[in-house]
């Protein structure tokens, strides 16, 4: 008799900037996914769309937000980590995502990812991402330790830099839409892997396929790509392979996962 069991993902959203992405998330539909909003303020935190939504170090914070400080955010997971291990329990994989360089996100991510990969034995994904240069040297900073910090903790990490994103986009756009653009980048970034496992396809990939992949793969790279016309999925994917949203060369990769979606012809 053939199994019908379906992989567990959750997607957890860490501090604001991962929280609004979370509900970015669920506002596009994503399928097959349960979602987690993690923050230590508590008024924030009510306006997340999540399934779960976790106020974390409520003796440390009163709910009242990290203050911008990681090692803030860090105590609030450790504070509240039997409460984090309640949420994830059963997940076969786990995202986490935040905006890199404020208090919350930066701190409590790494604490989620460690709880997630040792502790419930999922897939670990963190997608986040770097600040913009206007959000100052200060933020740039914390967020570059977070990510390291979160790197150790994750099978694979996903990187979105903010700055590369606003060559993307037209010079007119406000700082608000800026900043949803990178919460839809990790929409899309999210959604292009659950999707290969949740959607049946034309060529069909299970959870097994995708963790065989992304166990213990290190730093990841994700580019987007949108074409039309005759040659538009050879164009799609040129595009992608060159986006700005790409830092490193993509040369020496030791393994790729592609998502390509269109009408049916």
């Amino acid at each position: 008799m053939e199994s019908t069991y379906l992989a567990v993902i959750k997607v957890v959203g860490a501090g604001g900037g991962g929280t609004n992405a979370v509900s970015r998330m669920v506002d596009a539909g994503i399928r097959g996914v349960e979602f987690v909003a993690v923050n230590t303020d508590a008024q924030a935190l009510q306006a997340c769309d999540a399934d779960i939504k976790l106020s974390i170090g409520q003796e440390l914070t009163r709910g009242l937000g990290a203050g911008g400080n990681p090692e803030v955010g860090a105590g609030a997971a450790a504070e509240s980590r039997d409460e984090i291990k309640e949420a994830l329990k059963g997940a076969d994989m786990v995202f986490v995502t935040a905006g890199e360089g404020g208090g919350t996100g930066t701190g409590s991510a790494p604490v989620i990812a460690e709880i997630a990969k040792e502790e419930i034995g999922a897939l670990t994904v963190g997608a986040v991402t770097k600040p913009f240069e206007f959000e100052g040297k200060r933020r740039m900073q914390q967020a570059l330790e977070g990510i390291e910090k979160l790197r150790n903790n994750v099978d694979t990490l996903i990187i979105v830099p903010n700055e590369k994103l606003l060559q993307a986009v037209e010079r007119r756009t406000s700082v608000l839409d800026a900043f949803r653009q990178a919460d839809d980048i990790l929409r899309q970034g999210v959604q292009g892997i659950t999707d290969l496992i949740t959607i049946p396809g034309l060529i069909n990939l299970d959870f097994a396929d995708v963790r065989t992949i992304m166990r213990d793969a290190g730093s990841a790279l994700m580019g987007v790509g949108t074409a039309s016309g005759e040659k538009r999925a050879l164009d799609a994917a040129k595009l992608a392979i060159t986006s700005p949203l790409i830092e490193e060369s993509i040369k020496g990769a030791t393994g790729m996962l592609l998502n390509i979606t269109g009408p049916e012809d």
